[in-house]
């Protein structure tokens, strides 16, 4: 049976995040993608110049295509940016019985330009988190869907990841690649406890669609049977050899995406 997966989040006209990112992500780790799109962005490295979002009804309508036809085995949400579509990806997902569900809670563009409404986080909060099997928030995503703080330390991050946990997930990856040291720390919360996922810093400039890639890349591990731990820790090894082979790409003005597929391209 060949593993599909399936991204529900925002277009990315310059390819390299959002739905983009991810049926890359998908396609270089051996998984078949289909998507649903919520949002139409004009998007390059340089930022986000305008966003027309995708009628819910429509939204919905994609969905029942895609979960009439293919045998999804894990979903990755992204880019949600009005309350009136989570509600429709919420039941639409309902419908269908979705329990392997990936939520990457896009905010912000890394260009600083705003994708989630602020009237959006509680319906994030309250409709999506209770049934997604991992929320992946980095470190100004935890904050925000807290209300509190950015966490400077890990003792931090396992306090945030505790509370997020507590709002539903049955599980948190609190990201730490916008932190500081030597490692790129990731922070594994779930009932069992804490894990913790690191990986050397690399400072690179074309980092574009990072949180969007290790989410896929764990939804496409869960979508090829692994368990969560091994989906983790597989997608950490993707994003850190993306990013450290991601300078081989010249692509745009601005901060550039990261190389999806550094080990197919010579």
């Amino acid at each position: 049976m060949t593993a599909i997966a399936i991204t529900i989040a925002g277009s990315d006209s310059g390819g390299g995040a959002g739905i983009q990112a991810d049926l890359k992500t998908f396609s270089a780790l051996g998984v078949y993608g289909a998507s649903v799109i919520t949002a139409l962005t004009a998007h390059n490295t340089v930022g986000v110049q305008g966003i027309h979002d995708v009628p819910p009804v429509f939204v919905v309508q994609q969905i029942n295509s895609v979960f009439s036809d293919l045998i999804v085995n894990a979903v990755k949400i992204g880019m949600l940016s009005q309350p009136a579509i989570i509600d429709a990806v919420a039941e639409g997902l309902a419908r269908h019985s979705v329990t392997q569900i990936v939520l990457d809670p896009v905010m912000v563009a890394a260009s600083g330009d705003r994708l989630l409404a602020p009237e959006a986080v509680d319906a994030l909060r309250q409709v999506l988190l209770p049934r997604a099997l991992i929320v992946t928030p980095n470190l100004p995503e935890a904050a925000a869907l807290l209300d509190g703080p950015l966490a400077q330390d890990e003792q931090a991050m396992c306090r945030q990841a505790e509370r997020i946990l507590a709002l539903g997930p049955k599980a948190v990856l609190v990201k730490g690649g916008h932190g500081t040291g030597l490692e790129s720390a990731d922070i594994l919360m779930d009932q069992q406890g804490m894990r913790r996922f690191a990986a050397p810093r690399i400072d690179m400039r074309n980092m574009h669609g990072t949180g969007c890639t290790l989410s896929s890349a764990i939804a496409a591990g869960l979508a090829k049977g692994l368990s969560l731990d091994d989906a983790v820790a597989a997608a950490k090894n993707f994003i850190s050899a993306a990013i450290a082979a991601s300078d081989h790409l010249q692509i745009g003005r601005g901060p550039g995406p990261v190389h999806h597929f550094h080990a197919n391209w010579s």
